[in-house]
């Protein structure tokens, strides 16, 4: 692709982006002028604690599968932290990732914890870019299966058709299939792309990394679907969940503020009260969001003084693999 039209493609990117801000944003609006804030505050505080617990019990859940993400990728790049450190370095990490954004939480705290703990640069970029991988490599296949199953209900005055639905479903399942097909074949390899070395994990690796954020992501949605209190079929509210994890992912919102509570108001409008449903998700935002962000921070800043006071570590020199 010649500079010129990478060029071109930028600027339509970007007009994309600001359309789709705007219709976000627009949405937004017309939600929060219809909905009824003390019926949210009222349906908040009709929560009871077992429901709060059980929420709780199941973020904490999906926060050690976020953890063994690292857990995997350091067994792909060959580092030698040990475990409770990784799982340390994992959680505020994605905490902040999650907050933040990915670019500051996820990149920028991983990269400086890691450092600290004696990774050079390129294996924390290895790390960071096997996590991510993970985790979408999960979305791609339980999308794909809920787009190609039809257990996602559009809205009747959304102008998409269902072929194109399949259509997508069936791309993201071939997707993970041929990357599963790739690690069994050419396992060991190392690949360009672009100017870019890839190496291949192992078939079993890749399998793990498509169990574990499968596991993650369908955990998330029973978040949501039990403070729903069981109103809405979970593979719907994991479709949902789904669709507003790529729509956040789009418009690089931190913690996806409006953009998640748009597309699920938008999407379960005609089976649930939206202040039900607007209540719910600042629910869960309290229990997945803010609750463990008050724990990662006090273990950012322990992570730091223990830098501060062991000094230094030297990066161990990197190793293919």
């Amino acid at each position: 692709m010649t500079p010129e039209a990478r060029a071109r493609w930028t600027r339509v990117g970007r007009g994309a982006m600001v359309v789709f801000l705007v219709l976000v944003a627009a949405l937004l609006v017309r939600y929060a002028r219809a909905i009824n804030w003390d019926r949210v505050l009222a349906s908040l505080a009709d929560y009871r604690a077992s429901e709060l617990l059980t929420a709780a019990a199941l973020a904490a859940t999906s926060y050690l599968f976020y953890c063994s993400y690292d857990l995997a990728a350091r067994r792909y790049t060959q580092h030698g932290l040990r475990t409770p450190r990784v799982m340390a370095v994992a959680f505020v990490s994605y905490v902040m990732s999650l907050n933040l954004g990915a670019l500051i939480g996820g990149g920028g705290f991983r990269l400086r914890l890691y450092s600290h703990a004696g990774l050079t640069p390129s294996r924390i970029v290895r790390v960071a870019a096997f996590s991510i991988f993970t985790n979408w490599l999960g979305y791609a296949v339980l999308a794909g299966v809920i787009l190609l199953t039809g257990v996602l209900q559009i809205p009747p005055d959304w102008p998409i058709p269902p072929w194109l639905l399949r259509t997508v479903g069936g791309a993201l399942v071939s997707f993970a299939f041929a990357y599963w097909v790739a690690c069994a074949l050419f396992h060991g390899r190392h690949l360009r792309l672009r100017g870019r070395v890839f190496h291949l994990p192992t078939l079993r690796m890749a399998l793990l990394q498509t169990a574990l954020a499968c596991g993650n992501w369908s955990v998330i949605a029973g978040i949501i679907h039990v403070l729903m209190d069981g109103r809405i079929a979970y593979a719907e509210v994991l479709g949902v969940l789904l669709l507003s994890g790529i729509a956040a992912a789009l418009v690089h919102v931190p913690a996806g503020i409006g953009v998640l509570e748009a597309v699920f108001i938008a999407m379960l409008d005609s089976q649930m009260p939206r202040f039900e449903i607007l209540a719910a998700l600042l629910a869960y935002r309290a229990v997945y969001y803010l609750a463990p962000l008050l724990l990662a921070l006090p273990m950012y800043f322990s992570l730091e003084a223990h830098h501060r006071i062991r000094g230094p570590r030297v990066a161990a020199p990197d190793t293919p693999g």
